[in-house]
């Protein structure tokens, strides 16, 4: 695969010479994508992400009223946006509108990423203050490199963190990953992308450091961190909306209970109705990847289909391993 046939957040980007300077002292390892990942903060970065990580930390200025989305790679990200978008706007945008912005853009779209907002250093910072209030932003960040102003202990802004069984999650990263590789490239390919999860070496990984940081900070700051998992978003859509809502300031109203808006935003945001629309099926997002690639199968289980006995025995070994008597299990 050329570098010029690579999406654009895969491209290489100018870097600044602090940047330049970190990249060189830090750990490498062979990437699954075309390049490097480098271990930054003990999780593994691309080297055209570091960047936009390091202008974030630097320049970002979070506010209280702030929510910030957050996950691992293939975790649920675009449903997490699609959902807080519907939530927090839903006095402006009815869900039953044939007008919705779902209908017409992809998730991604409308809930700006926080760290590739930032696509090179701005002496002066960058203003994110057209957003409207509640800013609402998406993350794949750990908790370790989060700005310092969201981690403040005076900071009131609200994190959400959505998790996924580490089976499911490593199923979906692979599928992702196949797609960036050539035929010649994909001889091995799982046992490969395998390995290397097991070992933490995939995108904001370690994927179980990852999760442990933030189920921590959602049992120490309840008030400040909500820990959701996909799958009971799956089984029971309409009550892990109500405690979202609760949690971001937004909960519904009697009325809205009466009119069943809950049942038309869990509706408008399911994973069926997202993936049939023209836009998520044709359309193609502004730096370079296609709609289509946000939706695969969005199944609970479907790491059955995939894995040997053996495979998800090592991923259940990991997770009892690495998340202990923390109390986080899938």
């Amino acid at each position: 695969m050329e570098k010029s046939d690579l999406p654009k957040y895969l491209q290489e980007i100018e870097v600044s010479e602090e940047c330049r300077e970190l990249i060189s002292s830090l750990p490498t390892e062979k990437g699954w994508h075309p390049g490097n990942l480098y271990q930054y903060q003990g999780f593994w970065h691309l080297s055209q992400h570091l960047q936009k990580i390091l202008t974030c930390q630097n320049q970002f200025e979070a506010r209280d009223s702030d929510i910030i989305l957050v996950t691992s790679p293939k975790c649920g990200t675009t449903w997490l946006k699609a959902m807080a978008f519907a939530l927090v706007n839903r006095t402006k945008f009815n869900p039953k509108s044939t007008q919705h912005p779902l209908l017409s853009n992809n998730p991604q779209e409308l809930v700006p990423c926080l760290e590739f907002a930032f696509e090179s250093p701005k002496p002066n910072g960058v203003d994110s203050s057209p957003l409207p209030t509640p800013r609402l932003f998406s993350t794949h960040l750990p908790l370790v490199s989060m700005p310092e102003s969201v981690k403040k202990s005076d900071c009131s802004c609200k994190i959400v963190y959505l998790c996924r069984n580490p089976k499911d999650t490593f199923v979906s990263l692979f599928h992702w990953e196949i797609k960036l590789r050539t035929e010649e490239m994909r001889s091995n390919l799982l046992e490969e992308t395998f390995q290397n999860f097991c070992r933490g070496v995939s995108l904001y990984g370690p994927f179980w450091d990852h999760a442990l940081g933030y189920w921590k900070q959602s049992l120490e700051n309840p008030e400040r961190v909500l820990f959701l998992r996909y799958e009971e978003m799956k089984e029971e859509p309409g009550n892990q909306l109500r405690k979202l809502a609760d949690f971001i300031g937004c909960p519904f109203s009697k009325e809205e209970e009466s009119f069943n808006v809950v049942h038309q935003i869990s509706k408008l945001c399911s994973f069926d109705h997202l993936s049939n629309l023209e836009v998520n099926r044709t359309g193609k997002l502004s730096y370079g990847y296609n709609n289509s690639a946000f939706f695969r199968r969005g199944e609970v289980g479907d790491w059955k289909n995939h894995l040997t006995p053996q495979m998800a025995q090592k991923l259940d070994q990991i997770s009892k391993e690495k998340w202990g008597d923390s109390g986080l299990t899938f």
